[in-house]
């Protein structure tokens, strides 16, 4: 059986496209950011990461933030699973009204200075779902928002760009 399927591979060859060039610049980008995080925080950043009714395609590209390309671990910023223990809420998605009072009670949750990135172009406008009876829209329809981060879903780099972005208004107005 299996050199039957050895055979057709040999035969048909490689189906899958190429990988991306991605090239070195959004390597140093994610370097340079990476470090003016730790330099802006000189300590841990913790995370929690809220999906209010999203499709995952956003979340799929927050879990790239962990893998050894971006290694914000290694950077000490770490994603925790209790509200009470975090610095950022990192929201996906429209606001699903059944998500609407969890989401609210997490936001409560979060110690002061509060820091709140909206990731997708759901979370930012709505998205394709907008407000309706299954939906309150944005995040910023029912919690502050501090940054969004706009894109279906946004790449990596740019989910990064945002908690930057998030962190230097918390030491400016801070």
């Amino acid at each position: 059986m299996i050199w039957k399927v050895v055979k057709q591979i040999a035969q048909s060859g490689i189906r899958t496209e190429a990988a991306p060039d991605i090239g070195d610049t959004s390597q140093l980008e994610a370097s340079r950011i990476q470090q003016e995080l730790l330099d802006i925080l000189g300590q841990a950043l913790t995370i929690r990461e809220v999906d209010t009714g999203s499709c995952n395609g956003c979340e799929l590209e927050i879990n790239a933030l962990g893998n050894p390309y971006y290694n914000i671990e290694g950077l000490g910023i770490r994603f925790v699973a209790s509200p009470r223990h975090a610095d950022l809420l990192l929201v996906t998605g429209p606001v699903s009204r059944n998500m609407e009072t969890a989401l609210k009670r997490t936001y409560d949750a979060v110690p002061e200075p509060k820091l709140v990135v909206a990731v997708g172009d759901c979370a930012c406008d709505g998205g394709i779902f907008g407000e309706s009876y299954a939906t309150c829209g944005r995040v910023a329809n029912v919690i502050p928002v501090d940054v969004t981060v706009p894109g279906c879903p946004p790449p990596p780099l740019d989910i990064l760009r945002g908690i930057l972005t998030a962190v230097r208004r918390r030491i400016k107005t801070g």
